[in-house]
């Protein structure tokens, strides 16, 4: 039968009491803004539905009232599956205060467990999250005490062929709240004004084959058989509902205004590259980290920091060498940063998200460049949870692990740091009131020590100093020019490294304003 066109109202009202819940997005890109508006909406009014299960692969939020945000309400979430809470401070505070059980999963392992759940396979079997906190025998992806209290679980260690692996266990899905661009009057659904592809043929799927609701977001309908069956990305014959969305809730980025053809593939516009960023502490990183850049390299950058490594490479003429991706399925083109990180300036490719983590999982990046919160002695970095506040990793695990070579770039210290940068120096003029070099992380995002076994090539670069990880924990191999090794490094750890025999000054070309001159 053919999908029936309602209002978004309407299909808020389908959700019912103690229903898993499955919504797509990631950050601010192709989330279904309207169907989760009325879904607050409704509980506002009413209090219905009542202790839902709300499943997300990634996190989606704006930092204010957008997307996981607007579903932060007591009495409405009854559990909580997802991979980041970055963007949803509201909902992270809900679950800081044990307001119902919070399952914390990477990302990748979400859009793989959908795909399962989609083919009735008894979950995802993958060494992602071995030693991490997603590890059983460490926290078991438990995000909260109403989560270790509740008795669920949803990661077991099981070994094959000798082999130590984690089982990630499906979760059936009820209801999904899906985006796309154009609905046909049989329910066919196009995404050619998206800027990603995300999993949305996956989670429909997942939802079909667990006699669920499968409900969609468009900008438009259009008659049938007016769709270009090539770009058909979900068949009619998986969708039960239409919302013909509010055009302020279903913006190409929640927290843009202007639709970008750019960023779809519909238009390549020009490019005209931007002045190069100012000379200071977090072009410092990235300009280190760009030094690993090697011809014909798969890269991976993270959000923050990491990001600085994709300008740098613009400023010295290198990104035709290399191949940018993005964890949303983005290849090529020029990628965007802060909330607009899933999208790309004249994407080259774009697929699925579950098809770019089967990627990273099998080791097709040449080099991750990421972000770095806590690190300690053993190399084990945090970025997930601080001070009993959930995060999340997001696909940091997914490609933390997988990935030969890692970076993990990030300021030396946190809170107040101020530098001066120039003629081939760094200074420190206020000390940041945090040290991030801890005996112990909070929370194993990226274990040093499955590194190791691994073989991994890891990094881990400041404004002031840059360590690689040996079998014995972490080892400085580089300070800056104009930084004392025991007052401005040493004494700011909180423990005490390795110091190579060899240990050298940093290319004092990152410290100056001309271009470095790189070549790969």
């Amino acid at each position: 039968m053919p999908a029936q066109v309602i209002s978004a109202d309407q299909a808020a009202a389908l959700v019912q009491d103690g229903q898993t819940l499955g919504v797509q997005g990631i950050i601010c890109t192709s989330v279904a803004e309207d169907l989760i508006q009325a879904l607050a909406a409704r509980h506002r009014q009413t209090g219905r539905p009542d202790g839902i299960t709300l499943f997300c692969e990634s996190g989606i939020g704006d930092n204010a009232d957008g997307g996981l945000n607007a579903l932060a309400r007591p009495g409405l979430i009854g559990a909580l599956h997802c991979g980041h809470l970055g963007t949803a401070p509201k909902m992270a505070q809900l679950v800081a205060e044990n307001r119902f059980p919070a399952f914390i999963v990477p990302q990748g392992v979400n859009a793989q467990l959908v795909r399962a759940q989609a083919g009735g396979k008894p979950g995802v079997v993958t060494s992602v999250g071995l030693g991490t906190y997603a590890d059983p025998r460490v926290e078991g992806c438990l995000g909260n005490q109403a989560a270790r209290d509740s008795g669920h679980t949803v990661v077991e260690l099981t070994v094959l062929d000798g082999q130590e692996y984690l089982r990630y266990r499906p979760r059936p899905i009820d209801v999904c709240f899906i985006r796309a661009t154009s609905a046909d009057q049989a329910g066919n659904l196009s995404i050619e004004r998206e800027s990603i592809r995300f999993d949305q043929l996956e989670m429909a799927t997942a939802t079909r084959n667990s006699g669920g609701l499968v409900i969609a977001q468009v900008e438009r309908l259009v008659q049938r058989g007016s769709l270009d069956p090539h770009r058909v990305v979900i068949p009619g014959l998986l969708v039960d509902y239409v919302v013909v969305a509010d055009p302020a809730h279903h913006r190409q980025c929640l927290v843009d205004q202007a639709y970008h053809p750019e960023w779809s593939g519909e238009a390549r516009l020009p490019w005209s590259e931007a002045d190069p960023a100012p000379l200071d502490e977090r072009k410092v990183c990235g300009r280190r980290a760009a030094l690993l850049l090697r011809s014909g390299q798969h890269v991976n950058l993270g959000i923050g920091i990491a990001e600085s490594v994709s300008a740098v490479a613009a400023e010295e003429g290198l990104s035709d060498d290399i191949a940018m991706s993005v964890e949303a399925g983005i290849y090529g083109g020029v990628p965007l940063g802060g909330l607009r990180i899933c999208s790309a300036h004249n994407p080259e490719c774009i697929i699925s998200q579950v098809a770019t983590f089967d990627l990273y999982d099998g080791g097709g990046i040449d080099l991750a460049v990421l972000g770095a919160a806590e690190i300690d002695r053993f190399g084990n970095v945090n970025v997930s949870r601080f001070s009993g506040r959930v995060v999340g990793p997001g696909g940091f695990v997914n490609i933390s692990q997988s990935t030969p070579k890692v970076a993990f770039v990030g300021l030396f210290t946190a809170g107040g740091n101020q530098y001066q940068v120039g003629q081939g120096q760094i200074q420190i003029l206020r000390e940041g009131r945090h040290p991030k070099f801890k005996p112990a992380v909070e929370q194993i995002t990226f274990s040093g020590r499955r590194a190791v076994e691994t073989g991994q090539e890891v990094w881990y670069i400041t404004e002031r100093a840059v360590f690689r990880l040996t079998a014995d924990g972490v080892e400085l191999v580089e300070i800056a020019p104009g930084v004392d090794l025991t007052d401005d490094v040493l004494a700011q750890m909180e423990f005490t490294p390795q110091i190579s025999d060899d240990l050298k000054l940093m290319d004092h070309r990152i410290f100056s304003q001309a271009a470095m001159g790189l070549t790969l």
